[in-house]
């Protein structure tokens, strides 16, 4: 039952306050970890093993003191920092902010204004985009990122509790800035992908579960086990072609890169994105993150009847 409280308290704490402005720990964190990838990949051809080192570097220390944590604390203590913590993990209302940021200027016509909100949450040549490519954009990196910000950080903490939250939680972090498949990164940044990609392979699928759950379910479950598989992401596949599919567009399709022009596969069924279907996307997290908690809340109220019945 105290699990469920964290896990309500923390999304509450995200609800009333956002995002900390100021010295956020993962803000403090990257800045670490461009410091320790300066040191191991000083040249842009940094190996495996560095890479793994690196991660052992900048991992192995903060799980280790949340173990010693979990062990030592007081029971009260230990809620509130996990509260805490699993607030500062997870980010729902500055998912919303960013998306809005985009949905509003698009809305009113103001392309290049959307253009710029967008280039914040993707990765992508934001200038080639149309108002169809923006509101693509920007769909796909709310449903991705609820699973991999928000969802996935619950689960671990269901899972492990403290010390699952924080290793998921940095190693996301380092996947966002080593992951990329560049030369720089290729060899050097493995090790955390594929690492982050273990430890979302569950929580996406959940995550799947609960936007289906939450929209048109039936479409949902369909673009899910159609067109996931051919997504090149293993865990964003499920999560977004399900997505799509509770929201009723289409979304996937060509993007444009750095690198030049990708063509991806589509995801869901229906029209083409837009400005409306980025609110749509927020409305929809905010609907599985109740759906999450409600289970969550559930299933700690029918363990507490179950152990006491015992």
């Amino acid at each position: 039952m105290l699990t469920a409280l964290v896990c309500i308290g923390a999304v509450i704490l995200d609800t009333l306050l956002g995002e900390p402005r100021r010295l956020h720990p993962l803000v403090l964190f990257g800045a670490l970890a461009d410091a320790v990838e300066r040191r191991f990949n000083p040249d842009g051809h940094g190996s495996i093993a560095s890479g793994l080192t690196a991660a052992a570097v900048l991992l192995a220390p903060p799980v280790l003191v949340a173990v010693v944590l979990a062990l030592v604390l007081p029971p009260v203590v230990l809620v509130a920092l996990e509260i805490v913590v699993l607030y500062l993990a997870i980010g729902p209302r500055s998912l919303g902010d960013h998306a809005r940021a985009v949905a509003t200027p698009l809305i009113h016509g103001d392309l290049a204004g959307a253009r710029d909100a967008v280039g914040a949450m993707v990765s992508r040549d934001t200038r080639a985009l149309d108002q169809r490519g923006v509101a693509g954009a920007a769909s796909e990196s709310v449903l991705e990122n609820g699973a991999d910000a928000v969802f996935a950080s619950l689960f671990w903490y269901l899972v492990a509790g403290l010390p699952g939250v924080i290793l998921h939680r940095l190693v996301n972090t380092l996947d966002a800035m080593w992951g990329y498949r560049t030369p720089r990164y290729l060899l050097f940044g493995r090790v955390v992908a594929r690492l982050d990609d273990a430890l979302n392979w569950i929580p996406a699928r959940l995550t799947a579960l609960a936007y289906a759950a939450s929209g048109r379910t039936a479409t949902a479950l369909s673009c899910w086990f159609r067109q996931a598989g051919a997504w090149e992401s293993p865990n964003a596949g499920p999560v977004m072609a399900a997505g799509a599919g509770a929201l009723g567009v289409t979304l996937g399709g060509a993007a444009p890169y750095r690198d030049g022009w990708r063509e991806r596969p589509p995801l869901g069924e229906g029209p083409p994105p837009d400005g409306a279907t980025i609110d749509a996307a927020v409305v929809l997290v905010r609907r599985a993150v109740f759906c999450w908690l409600a289970v969550i809340l559930l299933g700690g109220m029918a363990w507490s009847l179950i152990t006491a019945a015992g």
